[in-house]
């Protein structure tokens, strides 16, 4: 892939040059990893077993008492106590990292495989930081690249100067995902490294703005996509934190998703964000199946490049967040009316949602195993010479990337079975969630499991779907 730009360039406008780099044709670069060995496993048993291990997880819910459920809710077990570090140190480490690799992105390499920024954002960030998240409890409030700038200014934990309307909601979360989404799903070459760069730049300007003129509470609460992301992924942690005085916080051993069940209802436009995030890590599966290119007629062993589906896959992408919300309110609005209670829907939309970030975070463990595996070794290549200047920095820019794993049937297998095992766990734990919400929400424990029937039997198609997503052949 050529970086290279023709001479007159310079006499552009900073405008006209950006509209250039970000729409002049290149060769299609995608973060993703597949496997070279056509997965010939008996899928079907597997379907079958994660889907009765989560219908089974309902079933014994429904026999286990309210108080019962709630002694085992409640469980705590406590650890120890760490100081707490301030915010605007953890920040700016945050900030000069991110900017060490947006000027990787700039003047370093254009192949997305040397230079770091795109596996970095990609895999690392995207994948691995949010994993990491969910078992040790969030991370972003401290790393975010925002707070130690505004603290430059006097701007960090106060009030904006303007107030973010309450009718807002996270409607400029919702949007700003769906931007993000489309970039890394759609757009023709999210991997190259110069465009990358320019997004993140984008991206981090627009809410330093917002944060700054809107406050960062009210801000990073409800318009930073990431931000609100990585919290509640951090609350799945088995950590539980509680703050002692004004500089330690103890530490607890709790069950994973606990600080979820209590929490408020989220409006309409926050159920529809979390919608988002589920239904883009599921599109993306999707995309590169056989069925989906069938579909909009494209052969593919012959993939004509991202150019060709943008439209059919801007579509897809809306389409596959259509159909989730409808699936998701139309279950959670059915289980109330059976309930007895129709009345309240609405309402336990805005507490059920959280029983699906446990399989929000499944999915895209599972999706993006292979990406790690693979891009995390070329990330530690990349980041020993990130400015192609010829340094060794942490002795591994001779390292050679292995995919050999992904080619021998012993390979593929244990990887398929982690896949299959995440996900099962996921929506498992989707499943108590969700009984220990609707406990909360409906006046009987009788109510509570009726209501759960259709979410369950979503969350058990969900489960074979994604199994599928994963086992069906695919570019």
């Amino acid at each position: 892939m050529s970086g290279r730009t023709e001479g007159g360039v310079r006499r552009l406008p900073t405008a006209a040059i950006i509209l250039l780099l970000l729409t002049a044709p290149t060769l299609a670069q995608a973060h993703g990893t597949e496997g070279g060995l056509v997965l010939l496993l008996p899928t079907g048993y597997y379907l079958l077993g994660a889907g009765l291990a989560v219908a089974a997880s309902f079933l014994l819910l429904a026999f286990v008492t309210a108080q019962e459920t709630d002694r085992i809710a409640g469980m705590r077990l406590k650890l120890f106590t760490v100081p707490d570090v301030p915010r605007e140190i953890t920040s700016a480490i945050g900030f000069f990292f991110l900017a060490f690799l947006v000027f990787a992105g700039i003047v370093g390499s254009r192949d997305p495989v040397v230079n770091p920024l795109p596996t970095m954002i990609w895999t690392v960030w995207w994948v691995c930081f949010a994993l990491l998240q969910a078992m040790v409890g969030p991370l972003w409030q401290h790393f975010n690249p925002w707070t130690a700038i505004l603290a430059l200014f006097g701007r960090n934990n106060r009030e904006g100067l303007l107030k973010l309307p309450e009718r807002a909601g996270y409607r400029v979360a919702v949007m700003q995902f769906a931007v993000f989404a489309w970039f890394e799903l759609i757009y023709i070459a999210p991997s190259d490294p110069l465009r990358l760069a320019i997004a993140v730049i984008a991206f981090w300007a627009f809410n330093l703005a917002g944060a700054f003129i809107f406050g960062e509470k009210d801000w990073m609460a409800r318009a930073e996509p990431f931000s609100i992301f990585f919290s509640l992924i951090g609350r799945l942690s088995p950590f539980h934190r509680e703050p002692i005085g004004e500089k330690r916080t103890a530490v607890a051993l709790t069950w994973p998703g606990m600080t979820l069940i209590c929490s408020a209802a989220l409006p309409l436009t926050g159920v529809f964000f979390i919608l988002l995030t589920l239904s883009t890590v599921s599109f993306d599966g999707l995309s590169r199946t056989f069925l989906w290119l069938g579909s909009i007629h494209v052969n593919p062993l012959e993939f004509p490049g991202r150019s060709d589906v943008e439209t059919s896959g801007t579509l897809g992408l809306i389409g596959m967040f259509a159909a989730m919300s409808a699936l998701y309110l139309g279950a959670v609005a059915l289980g109330s009316r059976l309930a007895g209670r129709s009345d309240i829907w609405l309402a336990a939309s805005g507490r059920l949602i959280y029983s699906l970030v446990p399989i929000a975070l499944a999915f895209q463990a599972a999706h993006y195993l292979t990406s790690v595996l693979v891009d995390g070794q070329n990330a530690l290549i990349a980041l020993s010479d990130p400015y192609a200047l010829g340094w060794n920095l942490f002795g591994t820019v001779d390292w050679h990337t292995t995919t050999s794993f992904l080619n021998t049937m012993s390979g593929v297998s244990l990887i398929f079975n982690t896949q299959t095992l995440v996900i099962a766990l996921g929506h498992i734990t989707g499943i108590v969630m969700a009984h220990l919400i609707a406990l909360r929400i409906f006046e009987t424990p009788r109510q509570a499991v009726i209501s759960q029937i259709p979410l369950a039997a979503l969350m058990v198609f969900y489960t074979a779907f994604g199994l599928w997503l994963l086992a069906t052949p695919r570019i």
